[in-house]
């Protein structure tokens, strides 16, 4: 089972964020930290799924920040940010630090923190279990530029709608970049926020699925947006 970190020095506010993370992961392993000192003890000692830390920690206004630099130099884990700061300043400071996304407090509800958490937790698995076989990449996505076709992946259909094909197209297209999230609104015509692109992504992910379940070309680049990766095919060894 994943083992979280929950980071927070309001005990209320702790409290309510694992009852929010134990229904969305029942049988989760939450350790919750209070201090930055303890929280730095157990980031040495712990290999963690996911770390959801509060930036100001008692009297220490920045000690997340601190923790996050720590994280990073050790294994990387993924990072969300629930904080009271204004996002519209410690978004970018976040972004710039790799965290995975941020939630200002009082300004998200509970299905806005278990959606987010849940992505995370997602990603997380995947880059564990990511296997590193002998392989060479290959791209066998096929898009009509007029959409007037359905796009095919290893010649099977892919049903998509057409908002669905446009970002699809968009991550091919820059195959190998990162595609922001700014420059994913350009091809959604309603509903431009973050929480609809991702959901985008979803369904462009579960449409590939239906084809080949274990799919994984899509790969989510925290706070930043998506970025369509090589897929790697087996070569067969020969034979002696």
């Amino acid at each position: 089972m994943p083992a979280i970190a929950v980071i927070e020095d309001d005990a209320p506010t702790s409290n309510q964020l694992r009852a929010w993370i134990e229904s969305a992961a029942p049988g989760a392993r939450i350790d919750q930290w209070f201090t930055r000192d303890d929280a730095e003890a157990a980031i040495a000692r712990e290999r963690y799924d996911v770390i959801v830390l509060d930036i100001e920690l008692g009297r220490e206004r920045h000690a997340g920040v601190a923790l996050i630099n720590a994280i990073n130099k050790q294994h990387g884990t993924p990072v969300l940010v629930v904080s009271a700061m204004p996002a519209t300043i410690y978004r970018s400071i976040m972004k710039a630090l790799d965290a995975w996304d941020y939630l200002q407090k009082t300004t998200f509800s509970e299905s806005d923190f278990v959606d987010t958490f849940l992505e995370i937790l997602r990603e997380a698995k995947r880059q564990q279990s990511q296997p590193e076989p002998e392989a060479a990449h290959v791209d066998e996505l096929q898009l009509d530029p007029l959409w007037q076709g359905t796009p095919t992946w290893r010649g099977q259909r892919i049903n998509l709608p057409l908002t669905a094909q446009r970002i699809l197209a968009t991550l091919h297209q820059r195959r190998g970049q990162i595609v922001s999230y700014d420059e994913l609104y350009l091809v959604v015509k309603s509903g431009r926020n973050r929480d609809n692109v991702r959901k985008h992504i979803s369904t462009i992910r579960d449409a590939f699925r239906d084809i080949e379940p274990t799919f994984d070309a899509i790969e989510n680049v925290p706070m930043r947006g998506f970025r369509w990766v090589d897929v790697a095919v087996e070569i067969p060894r020969n034979k002696k």
